[in-house]
């Protein structure tokens, strides 16, 4: 997810029934000593890849990513987006984002919208048919 630098997980303690886990990240560039000395999107970055790579290792048949990507700059929000279509083979991700990148990488838009005050209707919208639709004009 960073494009570099290394990541480890170590155990807290020697008692394997009541250790807790320690998640080290150290994004490239970067000499931490605690996750406080990472930004926003760096700590974005190194929970999502935590959850990636559970996903990796034991897929789910789904995963519900909500404003996820909110933190990230366009760099790592387009590296998330692909590694995003990668895993879509094994995995169907649910996420809800503003980002206009991460939508344009989508399936399928699903929204919702108030054209009158107290009114909210569900807009969904299959990429495929949209784009075959402006082709066709």
């Amino acid at each position: 997810m960073f494009g570099g630098g290394r990541a480890y997980l170590a155990l807290t303690d020697d008692d394997l029934l009541e250790t807790g886990v320690t998640i080290m990240a150290q994004p490239p560039g970067k000499k931490n000593s605690t996750i406080h000395l990472l930004s926003g999107g760096e700590k974005a970055l190194t929970a999502l890849s935590l959850v990636f790579a559970i996903f990796r290792l034991n897929p789910a048949p789904f995963c519900m990513l909500d404003e996820v990507d909110a933190p990230l700059d366009d760099a790592n929000v387009e590296r998330f987006c692909r590694l995003l279509q990668e895993m879509s083979q094994s995995v169907q991700f649910i996420y809800i984002s503003h980002n206009k990148i991460t939508m344009e990488m989508a399936d399928q838009l699903i929204g919702v919208t108030m054209h009158e005050p107290g009114v909210s209707r569900i807009v969904a919208v299959d990429i495929e048919a949209a784009v075959a639709l402006a082709d066709a004009v």
